[in-house]
């Protein structure tokens, strides 16, 4: 009796595990908190744009190609930047599609939305005292929509791109607009309109955050701290190598470095700038009293230029460096525990449209056609892209590559053509 007993019990275990198995995958509902700054999350900005212009949208099909990409790299998160157009509301589509058709897929996203001024983008002089109403409320009304349709999904609102950085002199509207907005969001989330767990934020540069020039550090701007869940900042050591180059250069023994290490050392100043610009916003939060999670929004390094980051310019932009600096900022957010929405997944050409060799149409990790820039050479080796495709061809490298051949066309600040590696 007692030998069945125990045999009973047994079996018993056995089915109870068996029939655990059976749904191995435990269907447990994600926030903000649990993914942002998680290194098992990747983050990065997404447009997906295939053409010159945005009259012409992605199509279902296409985001689905790009959104398996990216979940093969590790990417989990996506920022998109607003919900004028059917570039958002598609990609939620096939996001949530994809999830039906396989239950491992996942992917969240950090939806936009666009804040102007009134006059932004017209012939009239912007106000940037005053806020395009109209617009602005329609864009968070889709937003809020889109947040309650899509619940599994949607972790972010992000109320305004650049909105409050003055270079931004086409559109910047003043703190209070965007604390207004947020508020009202954060309201929703009270009233249980919205779920409690939605984190609300906005996208800005670090100086819009109080990291830079005392003029930014007025009170609105420290309501709105106080007000948003997270800090979203970003920062561009690029654009700086020509506006503000203090980092940017070989200075005293570098002189004397081989190629690959001069190289290096510049790159790593470039990490060091970035690392500084976060710390600005970090103390300028500290010294107003407040305490919120820093993420970074928006960083990359355009891989060509043909203007003031080139040849001819700062010698900035490349593939190789580009590599470099991504692995510097994962390697440095991964570490620090906060997400890094890179900019960007791929090269978008409507961005300067009529500049095709602009710097702002190749800060993707991908190239329109779907070539691997040198960045991700490593990973097509590693084969997570094999069957997956880009315009319906498989993934391959840039340079066919060669990186003899990619070397060829890396220069060193201040010096000639790099040659050797």
């Amino acid at each position: 009796m007692f030998k069945l007993n125990n045999y009973i019990s047994i079996v018993i275990v056995l089915m109870m595990t068996l029939g655990c198995n059976e749904n191995p995958k435990v269907d447990k509902q994600l926030n903000a908190a649990d993914i942002l700054g998680n290194p098992e999350y990747l983050a990065i900005s997404y447009g997906g744009y295939r053409k010159n212009t945005r009259d012409i949208q992605p199509t279902i099909q296409e985001l689905k190609e790009d959104m398996k990409l990216l979940f093969a790299m590790g990417v989990k998160i996506l920022r998109t930047y607003n919900v004028q157009l059917q570039q958002a509301p598609n990609l939620l589509k096939a996001i949530s599609e994809l999830k039906q058709e396989d239950s491992n897929f996942e992917m969240y996203v950090m939806l936009g939305v666009w804040i102007d001024c009134e006059n932004a983008w017209t012939d009239r002089e912007p106000n940037h005292d005053v806020e395009d109403f109209e617009n602005n409320e329609g864009e968070i009304n889709r937003a809020v929509k889109l947040a309650k349709q899509y619940p599994d999904i949607v972790k972010v609102i992000a109320v305004g791109n650049e909105a409050m950085v003055k270079w931004a002199a086409s559109y910047y509207v003043q703190p209070g607009v965007i604390l207004k907005w947020v508020n009202h969001l954060q309201a929703l989330k009270i009233s249980g309109e919205l779920s409690k767990d939605l984190w609300i934020t906005s996208s800005d540069n670090f100086a819009s955050w109080g990291g830079g020039d005392s003029e930014y550090h007025v009170e609105d701007l420290e309501k709105l701290i106080h007000a948003v869940d997270y800090i979203s900042m970003h920062t561009y050591p690029m654009h700086d190598t020509h506006y503000h180059p203090v980092f940017w250069g070989l200075e005293g023994n570098e002189a004397n470095l081989s190629d690959l290490e001069k190289l290096d050392a510049v790159m790593l100043k470039a990490k060091a700038y970035a690392v500084s610009q976060y710390d600005s916003v970090f103390n300028y939060m500290k010294s107003i009293g407040a305490n919120k999670p820093i993420h970074i929004g928006e960083t990359g390094w355009a891989s060509h230029s043909n203007s003031l980051y080139g040849a001819n310019g700062s010698k900035a932009t490349d593939e190789y460096k580009e590599a470099l600096y991504y692995k510097h900022m994962r390697e440095w957010t991964n570490k620090a525990n906060m997400s890094c929405f890179y900019f960007e997944a791929f090269d978008e050409n409507w961005k300067d449209a009529n500049n095709p060799q602009g710097s702002e149409n190749h800060f993707g990790l991908f190239t329109i056609d779907g070539k691997a820039k040198y960045a991700l050479w490593d990973a097509v080796d590693s084969g997570i892209f094999k069957g997956l495709t880009r315009n319906g061809s498989p993934i391959s490298k840039t340079y066919n590559g060669d990186k003899t051949g990619l070397m060829s066309h890396v220069l060193i600040p201040g010096e000639n053509q790099l040659v050797t590696h």
